[in-house]
């Protein structure tokens, strides 16, 4: 006799994938918010034993410069980047704007959680640390130390409250937080509709952008407060990585006096991070050749930000002695590829006249580019089709 199986105790691959991936998801996100938190409360606490310090000082301005100067040094040696003068003043700056942080209340009127738990805005930390002292209340999980940089400029404390809780309810990128900020949001809101415009329901609230965890545990400042080594591999797609695989070997193998100096390089300026594909010195001409690689078609904000690279990098890496820094941008488009040296204005004639016989010309760089992608390509489909 056949039997009949039924339909609902059948196995659902879907239904368990759905589920597990839910697990996943919500853990990879309690890392994040937990990553967050405890950067954001290392660095308030640091600003604060720093105010603490410093307020001992006799002669407080050199005193602090020296104090903040020899306590650089020192994180430096034992915990690497991430500790520079600069930096340590940005967490004094940060406690003393946010010295009496207190619960926000949300745009409803709701106070924050119970402790440990995470409310509409942020969290209630434990009441006392192990040294005993007080902790602050209310820094949201959800945003990051990057978020609250930006928010610590904000003068105007009922909108620096309104932008963080927009922030992280919202869950607004970084650079949709500083966005709205530069655009005056909330002025435009309060002249407008008044204070009710504030409220969630006064209003059109502006929806973040869907950022996986694995981005945001890449930031080279995560990075650096945990520890980690920032390897180009986080930075690059496949893709990618064979062929500035290629173009390293490449640049090389010429012959003309090429020496490898690092690979995503990470510049920092001001609040933003930059990481440049490929940095090379020449012993022949004395100077470096940094290369960006774009997975597109080539725009002027790709020129525009290629020069600002060279700027940046003959600010802080050039040494007396070296001849100026040029640029490469690497352009490759499915449709074409393209080339194209950069050099700061003042510089355009040494580039001329000493520099082009020693460099491989943009129309070989080109199809090398548009060589090695094709071949690159093939082997991927090959690879996938196994």
């Amino acid at each position: 006799m056949r039997k009949t199986i039924d339909k609902n105790l059948a196995p659902r691959p879907d239904a368990l994938l759905g589920r597990v991936v839910a697990i996943l998801e919500q853990a990879r996100g309690n890392v994040v918010r937990a990553v967050n938190t405890n950067m954001v409360l290392a660095y308030w606490l640091i600003g604060r034993e720093i105010v603490q310090e410093l307020q001992g000082g006799e002669e407080r301005a050199e005193y602090g410069k020296k104090t903040i100067e020899s306590l650089s040094v020192n994180l430096t040696e034992r915990y690497g980047k991430g500790f520079s003068a600069q930096t340590l003043w940005k967490f004094r700056l940060f406690y003393q704007v946010y010295s009496d942080r207190i619960p926000i209340l949300s745009p409803s009127g709701r106070e924050s959680g119970d402790t440990g738990t995470i409310s509409p805005v942020g969290i209630e930390l434990p009441k006392r640390s192990s040294a005993g002292d007080e902790l602050p209340h209310g820094f949201s999980p959800h945003l990051t130390w990057s978020h609250y940089r930006a928010l610590m400029r904000v003068e105007n404390v009922a909108a620096r409250d309104f932008y963080e809780r927009e922030a992280s309810e919202c869950g607004w990128s970084k650079v949709q937080l500083e966005r709205q900020i530069h655009s005056f949001y909330y002025d435009r809101i309060v002249g407008h509709r008044g204070e009710k415009g504030l409220l969630p329901d006064g209003r059109e609230r502006l929806p973040g952008e869907v950022v996986q965890p694995s981005h945001l545990l890449k930031s080279p400042m995560v990075l650096e407060f945990l520890g980690l080594p920032d390897a180009h591999e986080l930075h690059e797609s496949k893709l990618e990585q064979a062929i500035i695989d290629n173009l390293q070997n490449f640049l090389l193998e010429l012959g003309k006096g090429f020496s490898f100096v690092a690979r995503q390089k990470h510049i920092r300026f001001g609040d933003d991070d930059f990481y440049i594909d490929l940095v090379f010195y020449n012993y022949v001409l004395k100077c470096f050749l940094l290369l960006d690689l774009k997975m597109g078609k080539l725009t002027h904000a790709d020129v525009g930000q290629m020069d600002g690279y060279v700027r940046l990098y003959e600010d802080q890496f050039k040494i007396p002695g070296d001849n100026p820094t040029i640029g490469l941008l690497l352009c490759s488009d499915k449709s074409e590829a393209v080339a194209k040296y950069s050099i700061l204005n003042e510089s355009k004639q040494i580039f001329a006249s000493k520099y082009l016989p020693n460099l491989p010309t943009e129309e070989q760089l080109r199809r090398e580019i548009e060589r090695e992608r094709h071949l690159i390509e093939s082997a991927l489909e090959d690879r996938a089709g196994e």
